[in-house]
């Protein structure tokens, strides 16, 4: 494996947290800073902090800014 996949892979945010969408305690992975994707069905939820940390459903304003920032790989 070369260094530059190593070194892609160690900046990857992930955290545990409850999906909204498939009703599980999960590995939510970062896309971008505050938007994270399930990895056990795949929907995008938001990080929301107001005392605790929570994942919510995207509202189409939020998938409409991810679709125009999301990073290319």
């Amino acid at each position: 494996m070369s260094f530059k996949v190593v070194k892609l892979f160690n900046k990857i945010d992930t955290v545990v947290g409850h999906c909204f969408h498939c009703e599980e305690e999960t590995v939510l992975v970062a896309l971008v800073e505050d938007f994270y994707r399930c990895t056990n069905c795949g929907e995008d939820t938001k990080q929301y902090i107001n005392g605790n940390i929570r994942y919510i459903k995207l509202s189409e304003d939020d998938k409409e800014w991810l679709k125009r920032n999301r990073p290319s790989v």
